[in-house]
């Protein structure tokens, strides 16, 4: 028997692991929740987070260096190329993702193409994942619910379509509608769905961030995401980055 065989009838496999953790998150999350710093909400009120109006306030100069980076909006990677365990809400190639944070690790060379935003996203408290999230015209990602109660998203529009109420998400019933300069916290673990019904692209920057927990839950969740970035999930996500990066100068040349 080999070793990979082996690891396979343990449950230790990507798909072994990815199953199991998804019966234990349930569990998890109950944990987790005893030990809420905050009152629990949908869409969150912003002054639940003070950072935010720091955030806002750096939007200029974020949304610059976005603007610079996206100008060929086809020269980052969609997120089902990333993370193909997204292939259920990520159906085609109109939403895209350049990455500076995922899951506690920094993207090093990502961060040096936009090192303002990689220096305002270190005064992030409790910062995880970070990145450019790119709807083009006309993307729709289908209704779906995160996978912990762990992370809340944050979202900071950029680039917003002029016809502003066809670029919109809905959570758990609240109709979210981005303004530039403008954050917005949810808990994603209510069901959401994102439409780009309008002829323009959408840029937000990302960000998804600890939930506040008390003791003991903090520590759990911390131990968690010690794990999370050990695992396939998170190291198949890296190596795909990797990749791309790799590919996509070789493929500028070959354009050339």
């Amino acid at each position: 028997m080999t070793l990979r065989s082996l690891r396979s009838r343990l449950g230790l496999d990507r798909d072994g692991f990815i199953a199991a953790a998804l019966r234990a998150l349930p569990y998890f999350d109950r944990m987790l929740m005893w030990s809420a710093a905050t009152k629990e909400y949908q869409v969150y009120p912003n002054s639940t987070f003070p950072w935010t109006a720091y955030l806002e306030a750096s939007t200029p100069v974020i949304r610059a260096e976005a603007e610079s980076l996206l100008r060929d909006r086809m020269a980052v990677p969609s997120v089902r190329e990333i993370s193909p365990d997204h292939a259920k809400i990520a159906v085609d190639d109109k939403w895209r993702s350049f990455f500076l944070w995922g899951y506690g690790v920094r993207i090093d060379a990502n961060c040096a193409r936009c090192p303002e935003t990689a220096k305002i996203l270190e005064n992030i408290p409790g910062l995880l994942t970070a990145f450019y999230s790119v709807m083009l015209a006309g993307a729709h990602v289908p209704r779906h619910t995160g996978p912990t109660k762990a992370i809340l998203t944050t979202h900071l529009g950029l680039i917003v379509p002029a016809e502003r109420e066809k670029c919109h998400m809905d959570v758990g019933g609240n109709d979210v509608v981005w303004k530039e300069g403008q954050v917005v916290i949810f808990d994603d673990m209510f069901p959401h769905e994102v439409w780009n019904d309008t002829n323009e692209d959408r840029i937000i920057l990302l960000l998804h961030i600890k939930r506040p927990l008390k003791f003991p839950g903090s520590v759990l969740r911390d131990l968690f995401f010690a794990g999370l970035r050990a695992s396939p999930f998170v190291r198949d996500g890296l190596r795909n980055l990797d990749q791309w990066d790799k590919k996509a100068p070789a493929a500028a040349v070959a354009a050339e």
